[in-house]
């Protein structure tokens, strides 16, 4: 959680120059309360006493036995010694070996007739059990069976450390700042602590580093994730109550407008999970505070329809709604998409145009200077009641008549300073006014995600599918295993396309060689002793559109009419070759990820993605969506060459097992580390996540959100939890409070 008040002493203090830099430089630990709040990865057991005749090959075992012999041994010509220990209990015998200069100290201590404690892993050396260099603790004559108890029972702490800073090491800096514990500021309400059973901050930091019994672990574990719960969800309550603070021009359903005559002329009835986002939307609307919506929903739930009579019902209200898109390929997409649904309606004021309609504007940073001038004339003078737009809509030069609605497409995709900007525009009859926000995601996010990231964004899920959306069977084609296999796969897709359907093509890079060998989405990070066949496969670079496109229409795929699409293309080019594969007038589309957001293609029902196990888990799943989504199933093969024991097939084969998004999100983030969860642009609290397992806990997550709201409700500005926001001081620096206060 960040150092908090008395522990924001510097650590050289304590442990002087040389060991503070390395743990500054190396762990990113700079106070004592850094230190403190450094957790053990794990506890290594002793674990109980075995008799020497008793002894298990390969486990890790503790025995109490005298020294009977002790001799160094040479070896290499001379150069190499090793001492060799052989110990008795009476029972049996057992032989201790130590290497090198690590001969000294036991040479000085083991000496015949020594009785002492020993702990190590049993290995076997011409046909005879030894343990090689084991910790030993000496017993003296007095030594009764406590000390014996106590040493073999010991959770020895392992740390996260780093070559410069062995586990061992740390722990004796721990042992340097662990009596300051007990000046930690505890943020916990007192109630709130003693109605939950938890134990006090001092003693869950001496439990966490010191454990007597595994029982203490638990206690510890148990207070410190409440701690990283508690103080996050505060932050992010003080957000939502903040938002309600904040004024809004109330946008209410008005009978007989827009909304009504595009309902009315629907050809299809929404779903009833459309429906009831759709309500829980509209009563936000309707209130004089900003909605604050995260609007989740599987690929093709309907989210866009959901979207646009949020609009419409700003709209009838005298407002205007703009929608924002991470890509120009995807603002178009969606303006032509919205205009389709509207129809008639879309025409406002144009010959033709229904009597309700409004203009749909599209604004993108690549249009013309005459068609850029009408749209930022159209919204100015309220004449268009929806814009879609790229970042271009944040310009300072776009100015609007009345901004009721902010509708985020792709929420990762935006920085959070461009959600601001563009609400910052929001304005009536002069007055400043906020206006309301709904994000939507593609990406499914499971529940205690959702609560800790967007924790100051009320959830809606859209969890049905429409009715006509065909099933995907997914398969995994092992390339390099089974060669056969994809050239099974290309068949496929021109059987597709021999019964009149499309396929895409997905591959990791573009090709013009603007990644160096290697970093493709999806490498793995952290240093592995010994590299894995991953690592290795990862030394090839990803395969890339351009030679892709060229070997298939030189290959498999020949005679078919193949193009690529990727992010590097002109925004007219990208849009001309998008045209046309809606248009059917191209077979398959050989594209980079480009596609992977809201490309609505329904005659589209075969997939290959290339290097799939460059992708993550929740990317793979927003590709696959891209076909089925006509009247024809649809089929998504991943093509890997990893052999078929490595992680990366296992995420694979998950991906072919379900077409569950919230289920194979849970499975991405429990393969990824924890600290990738919050993202890059919450990097200010994933810092603080060092206790807290987002999918693990989820218990102790919703709870702790319950409490903070109710605190929060009950003393908006903190005033009598002093500890509290010294905490959230901590949690919070300036940059990371800016970053909330901008969500």
């Amino acid at each position: 959680m960040g150092s908090v008040a008395a522990l924001d002493e510097p650590l050289k203090k304590t442990l002087g120059g040389t060991t503070a830099k390395v743990l500054a430089d190396h762990l990113g630990l700079h106070t004592v309360g850094d230190l403190l709040h450094h957790y053990p990865r794990r506890y290594a057991e002793r674990g109980e006493l075995t008799r020497l005749a008793d002894l298990p090959l390969d486990e890790h075992v503790t025995v109490v036995a005298q020294v009977s012999d002790a001799r160094v041994l040479r070896f290499n010509g001379g150069r190499g010694q090793r001492l060799e220990v052989t110990l008795t209990d009476g029972s049996g015998r057992l032989q201790l070996v130590f290497f090198g200069k690590g001969i000294h100290k036991p040479h000085k201590d083991l000496v015949p007739g020594r009785r002492a404690m020993f702990a190590g892993k049993v290995s076997v050396f011409n046909r005879k059990l030894q343990l090689t260099h084991p910790e030993y603790a000496l017993l003296d004559q007095e030594s009764g069976s406590e000390a014996v108890d106590a040493f073999a029972g010991a959770l020895m702490p392992i740390y996260p450390a780093c070559q410069q800073m062995a586990s061992w090491k740390l722990a004796k800096a721990v042992d340097a700042v662990l009596p300051r514990a007990h000046e930690a500021v505890d943020p916990l309400p007192e109630a709130l602590r003693a109605g939950r059973a938890l134990v006090e901050l001092p003693e869950a930091l001496e439990k966490i580093h010191r454990p007597h019994t595994k029982a203490d672990i638990a206690d510890a574990r148990a207070r410190l994730k409440w701690d990283e719960a508690f103080v996050l969800q505060v932050a992010l309550a003080r957000r939502r109550f903040a938002e309600t603070q904040l004024p809004a021009v109330p946008r209410p359903l008005t009978e007989g407008g827009i909304l009504d005559a595009f309902d009315a002329a629907l050809p299809f009835t929404l779903t009833e999970g459309q429906r009831k986002v759709s309500d829980e939307i509209f009563a936000d609307l309707a209130t004089d505070h900003p909605m604050h919506r995260l609007l989740q929903g599987e690929v093709g739930s309907g989210k866009t329809m959901v979207a646009l009579r949020a609009m419409l019902t700003v709209v009838d209200g005298g407002g205007q709604a703009a929608m924002l898109a991470p890509t120009e390929v995807l603002a178009q997409q969606h303006h032509r998409s919205l205009r389709e649904m509207m129809g008639e309606l879309a025409e406002g004021g144009m010959l033709g145009g229904a009597e309700h309609g409004t203009k749909v504007v599209l604004l993108t940073g690549s249009m013309g200077v005459a068609a850029r001038r009408q749209a930022l004339l159209d919204l100015v003078t309220g004449e268009a009641g929806i814009v879609i737009g790229t970042h271009a809509l944040i310009e300072d030069k776009v100015q609007f008549h009345d901004l009721g609605l902010v509708v985020v497409d792709e929420q990762h995709r935006f920085g959070v300073e461009q959600r601001d900007a563009l609400r910052g525009k929001g304005h009536s009859q002069g007055e400043k006014r906020t206006p309301h926000l709904l994000v939507m995601t593609a990406t499914p996010i499971p529940r205690t995600v959702a609560m800790t990231v967007f924790g100051d964004l009320e959830t809606s899920v859209l969890d049905q599918l429409p009715a006509g959306r065909s099933p995907i069977a997914t398969h995994v084609v092992p390339a390099k295993d089974k060669p056969h296999f994809l050239a099974r796969a290309w068949e496929r897709v021109r059987e597709e396309v021999a019964a009149g359907h499309q396929g895409y093509v997905v591959c990791p890079r573009i090709g013009d060689e603007e990644d160096a060998p290697g970093t493709a989405k999806g490498g793995k990070g952290g240093a592995e002793a010994e590299p894995s066949p991953e690592d290795t496969e990862e030394k090839r670079p990803p395969l890339a559109v351009l030679d892709v496109v060229r070997q298939l229409t030189a290959g498999p795929l020949a005679g078919l009419r193949v193009a690529a699409l990727h992010g590097r293309m002109a925004p007219e080019d990208k849009d001309a070759v998008m045209r046309r594969f809606a248009a059917g007038e191209l077979d398959v589309l050989v594209a980079t990820t480009v596609i992977e957001v809201g490309v609505n293609v329904p005659n589209a029902t075969a997939m290959v993605i290339m290097d799939a196990d460059r992708f993550g888990v929740s990317q793979l799943h927003q590709l696959r969506g891209r076909v089925g989504r006509g009247a024809a199933p649809g089929l998504c093969l991943l093509v890997s060459e990893m052999p078929e024991a490595s992680p990366a097939r296992a995420r694979l084969a998950a991906v072919a097992a379900t077409l569950d998004g919230f289920e194979l999100s849970r499975i991405d983030l429990e393969q990824r580390r924890e600290g990738d969860v919050l993202g890059r642009a919450q990097s200010g609290v994933r810092s603080s996540l060092r206790m807290l397992a987002v999918i693990e806990d989820e218990e102790v997550i919703a709870a702790a959100r319950e409490e903070a709201t109710a605190v929060v409700a009950a003393d908006p500005s903190l005033d009598t939890y002093p500890e509290l926001r010294t905490a959230l001081a901590a949690l919070l620096d300036d940059e990371r409070e800016e970053y909330l206060d901008k969500g």
